[in-house]
């Protein structure tokens, strides 16, 4: 039963709104709420009440939509566990979710940690971080304290936990690699990681830091990563963490349980000898490709061949294969080849437009020549054939056009090279019969039919756009990287890691609720969903005044959003 309740307190009468229940055989009040007097009741019943004397504003939706997916995933108890300390302060976990929700939202260097997270929900379901615990310092005083191979027991112990609550699929997997640029200093002999090497962004002359990832293609989750030298070839990592992936998936099992049934998907970056035999002693299925030129009597099969059938697939429109066994890196493999209009006209223009390039640089020789051998060029260093020779070699060092474009080069009587070109049409017509739109697919799941085989060789971008995800200079995760140790860098990879997930997590219930957006637009949705507190005066001897909460206007997206990530705002009453 509620009720207004009057106190008379020293000659004046007080109003208070109170709550009574019968307990125990007993009337009791079980709270009560204060009006004030008579004229402030009157006075905010005529005029609305009093104005707030200021509003703070909070970012709420996409931090408290990450942080219920870091509860679930029971990351803070995770970490905690592998790496304990004594309650004082933020724990390892506490601090480590943090900056994996910061990398997941907007991206900052340490020294702006708390300037980021004083702005966000964060501050009321984690009270106990404040300025001095999220400094640059305290933070890596922690985080001095994971190893190479805590983080490896933490991760395991995470996604263990994912994949059993989301009931994660891992029968197709894609794995693939990346390399992320740095500025760390060439003469700092203090990391060893970050390495020159063939930069995917065109950085070569910055030392690097790669990274690998097993994603999964239900809801393109990370469920394992590695992070290694700058230098190392992709084909040679693969081998190094295969092994560690399938001891991985075996743990996933539990003791009682049979390994799960996976299918590995990689590009033909990856392919040697050693990586097939290993796959071969592990047991594990694939789904990959091998180069053209490596099965040429597959490759020189004309594209309009009677041997090919058209899938009838809606996602392969356009497409047409077929399939045969194989000797493939010392053993009979099934072998799907396959034709796609899209790919065919994709590579018939650029190998047009590389031709049209080069026939204009070899026009631009040959006249720089004949300027010379009339007279109207006299400085400069004579061209010799081994000169103009590797100037034509550059030219046409594009893929494809050494067979296709022919040149001649020979003295004259003056002994100044001549160079004659032409473009061969006939090996032209060739080409596009034969190599251009064809994919060469090799597999262990010979049980699969064509379809299902090159659909898993194409969900290969669902790992590329996880990178591209992680580049993204406004919502990517990785960037700003402003370590230069081992073992920083190593804690960066996992709270990196851990920001793909959560977001991936939160992706994947929008997708199952029907929900058709982009990450990106999520991410934007999410964070435009702002909390103003009002914080009005005090009254009487009290110290702060009282604060109310509410959310922005909301569009239709974001509450359908919000519905389907089962988030309310009564989850954050100040």
């Amino acid at each position: 039963m509620e009720r207004l309740e009057a106190k008379k307190v020293n000659g004046n009468t007080y109003y208070y709104y109170s709550c009574w229940e019968r307990k125990d055989g007993r009337c009791r009040r079980m709270w009560q709420r204060y009006l004030g007097k008579a004229e402030d009741i009157a006075e905010i019943v005529l005029k609305g009440g009093a104005a707030p004397v200021y509003a703070e504003v909070f970012q709420w939706g996409l931090p408290m939509a990450l942080w219920k997916e870091v509860q679930k995933a029971a990351i803070i108890e995770c970490v905690d566990e592998v790496c304990p300390k004594r309650e004082q302060g933020l724990s390892i976990g506490e601090y480590i979710t943090i900056a994996a929700i910061n990398r997941a939202i907007k991206a900052t260097s340490k020294r702006s940690l708390w300037e980021w997270f004083s702005e966000t929900a964060l501050l009321r379901v984690l009270p106990r971080a404040g300025k001095n615990l999220l400094s640059s310092q305290r933070f890596w005083d922690h985080m001095d304290r994971l190893n190479e191979t805590k983080i490896a027991e933490i991760w395991q112990k995470v996604l263990e936990k994912v994949i059993k609550n989301e009931a994660i699929d891992l029968s197709s997997i894609s794995y693939d690699g990346t390399n992320y640029y740095s500025f760390i200093d060439t003469f700092n002999s203090k990391c060893s990681i970050a390495k020159r090497g063939k930069n995917k962004q065109g950085r070569a002359n910055l030392r690097q830091i790669n990274y690998a990832v097993f994603c999964v293609a239900d809801g393109q989750l990370p469920i394992f990563y590695d992070v290694y030298d700058g230098n190392r070839h992709d084909s040679k990592e693969f081998s190094n963490i295969l092994e560690r992936f399938s001891d991985f998936v075996r743990r996933l099992g539990g003791k009682d349980q049979n390994k799960p049934n996976i299918t590995v998907i990689f590009d033909k970056g990856n392919n040697s000898h050693n990586n097939f035999d290993l796959i071969d002693n592990l047991n594990i299925n694939f789904v990959g490709s091998i180069r053209l030129d490596e099965l040429k009597p597959l490759a020189t099969i004309s594209n309009s061949s009677d041997c090919f059938v058209s899938q009838k697939n809606k996602q392969l429109q356009g497409t047409k294969s077929f399939r045969t066994v194989e000797n493939v890196y010392g053993k009979p493999r099934t072998v799907v080849v396959t034709f796609n209009k899209k790919l065919f006209d994709s590579q018939l223009n650029t190998l047009q437009h590389d031709i049209d390039v080069s026939l204009d640089k070899l026009r631009d020789i040959c006249n720089s020549l004949h300027k010379r051998s009339s007279g109207n060029t006299k400085g400069g260093k004579a061209p010799t054939i081994a000169s103009i020779t590797k100037k034509c070699s550059e030219v046409l060092s594009r893929q494809h056009l050494k067979k296709l474009i022919k040149v001649e080069i020979r003295s004259n009587s003056t002994e100044l090279p001549q160079l004659e070109f032409s473009l061969d049409n006939v090996a032209f017509a060739d080409l596009k019969d034969t190599y251009l739109g064809k994919t060469l697919i090799i597999t262990s799941r010979n049980n699969w039919s064509d379809a299902e085989i090159i659909l898993a060789y194409r969900s290969q971008y669902l790992v590329e756009d996880v990178f591209k995800q992680s580049k993204n200079r406004e919502q990517g995760t990785w960037w700003p990287l402003c370590h230069w140790t081992d073992s920083k860098i190593r804690v960066h990879g996992l709270y990196c890691s851990l920001a793909l997930v959560i977001r991936a997590i939160t992706m994947r219930r929008i997708r199952k609720a029907g929900i058709s957006i982009s990450m990106m637009r999520l991410l934007k949705e999410l964070n435009s969903i702002k909390e103003v507190v009002n914080v009005y005066s005090a009254k009487d001897k009290r110290k702060s005044g009282r604060r109310v909460s509410i959310l922005t206007k909301l569009t239709t997206t974001q509450c359908s959003i919000l519905k389907a990530l089962d988030l309310k705002k009564e989850e954050t009453n100040v």
